[in-house]
């Protein structure tokens, strides 16, 4: 941390959301590089400069079904005045043609094969009579062609090199892999490649009270909804979710899960038993198993946090943990602000977390329901170019459907007085905005 962690010690004042987060990113770096098949790359950043072994294409090749030809011999063609060739062949794909091309000839031939030699010029059956001809070619080869239109040199011919030059640079190491640049390594005939590797992070959700979906409810309990929501996100990031067993509220149970999580993970996660009326057993055993403060943030939802260290493993490994409060709005928020900007970090992308920013007309009153900074979910539409935002119902730190409606979180600052219906109002864009139809 950057400063000394304190063991069982609330701090008295709050911090601000972007003090608390500058605290937790001091600890992250990106991960380590390793070699991952191409397909399961998605999302992940290059290691390493990526270079053309080879030309792409290798040979001249058409980009269209039709006829090589020497551009010379259909000088002049026109619908009025067309010209004739002789077809000496045909290429398909994959497939390279054994001969020339001499004067006053053809070959047909199929969309990627290689140019001919002696050709110049690709002439489209669309400018010939190829649909004019009621049996398929395969069946009743002809032995000419009429071309309708002039050829220049070079038309529908892809140039050997024209996509990638052998030794060139194609994606420079820090490239994000989308499908457009998995499909570009994919042509380079690469099986896999050198990536920053996708962290792991150990979901834990804590309580006698929790019960995992798919159980007899009984009376007293609830579902564990923070371990799926949690684990989602963390999915939906692109690193890879361990979630664990339910804690209960025992020093030997909590103890258990928590050596279990470090030992594989980059990040453990929990919730609840971070705030001064959670039971001190939680408080107890982060602190004795790792280097773990207490913290007050000045948000809502979400002002309790913990952040600190583990050590596991023979080499003394360092797994950041991050302790989220118990309620589920206050968990997703929290993991929002905080949780993702240390995943894309350790993904080797840390300016990715940043989530679009626009300013949105309010449908109603926004009020800060104390002094710290509020995060209200919001249901964000674009009517006549201007976003404008409604609040998605009660805003309890317990309402869960309150973000489950949402693709935005409305902020209204520490310092800023209640938003009026029609002021503007800063919103975070979480999911896709829709426009709707007149």
């Amino acid at each position: 941390m950057s400063e000394p962690a304190h063991r069982h010690v609330l701090p008295a004042d709050m911090i601000s959301v972007e003090e608390a987060r500058a605290r937790i990113l001091a600890h992250f770096a990106p991960l380590e590089a390793v070699p991952a098949p191409l397909l399961e790359t998605l999302g992940q950043v290059l290691a390493e400069d990526v270079r053309g072994g080879f030309d792409i294409p290798p040979l001249a090749n058409t980009s269209m079904d039709g006829y090589a030809v020497r551009a010379a011999d259909t000088t002049g063609a026109a619908l009025a005045s067309p010209r004739r060739l002789r077809v000496t062949g045909y290429l398909a794909a994959g497939s390279v043609y054994d001969g020339s091309v001499g004067p006053g000839e053809a070959v047909r031939i199929m969309t990627g094969a290689p140019l001919p030699d002696g050709a110049d010029a690709i002439v489209p059956f669309e400018e010939t009579d190829e649909e004019e001809q009621s049996t398929r070619w395969e069946d009743d080869p002809r032995p000419d062609v009429r071309i309708d239109v002039a050829a220049a040199p070079g038309a529908n011919v892809r140039p050997a090199g024209e996509d990638v030059r052998a030794g060139e640079l194609v994606l420079p190491a820090g490239t994000i892999l989308g499908p457009g640049q998995i499909g570009v390594l994919a042509s380079l005939g690469l099986e896999q490649v050198t990536v920053i590797r996708r962290p792991r992070v150990a979901v834990l959700s804590t309580g006698d009270e929790l019960l995992r979906p798919g159980e007899p409810l009984r009376p007293g309990a609830i579902y564990d909804s923070n371990g799926f929501s949690l684990a989602s996100m963390v999915r939906e990031l692109g690193a890879e979710p361990l979630v664990l067993d339910i804690a209960g509220d025992s020093v030997e149970a909590l103890t258990a899960r928590v050596r279990e999580g470090v030992a594989d993970a980059d990040l453990l996660v929990t919730s609840a038993g971070v705030s001064r009326g959670d039971f001190d057993v939680v408080k107890e055993v982060l602190a004795r198993e790792g280097e773990v403060g207490f913290w007050t943030v000045r948000m809502r939802p979400g002002k309790p946090l913990a952040f600190g260290t583990f050590s596991a493993g023979e080499g003394e490994r360092v797994v950041p943990h991050l302790g989220l409060p118990g309620n589920p709005v206050s968990a997703m928020m929290t993991f929002e602000l905080f949780g993702r900007p240390a995943v894309f970090t350790m993904l080797g992308k840390p300016q990715a977390w940043e989530r679009p920013r626009v300013r949105a007309v309010a449908g109603e009153r926004i009020a800060r329901p104390d002094e710290r900074r509020f995060y209200a979910r919001a249901i964000v539409e674009r009517r006549d170019g201007r976003y404008h935002a409604r609040l998605t119902g009660p805003q309890g730190s317990g309402v869960l459907t309150s973000f489950a409606l949402a693709n935005g979180i409305a902020v209204v600052p520490e310092d800023a007085p209640a938003v009026e219906p029609g002021d503007e109002v800063e919103v975070l864009l979480i999911d896709r905005v829709t426009e709707p139809e007149s």
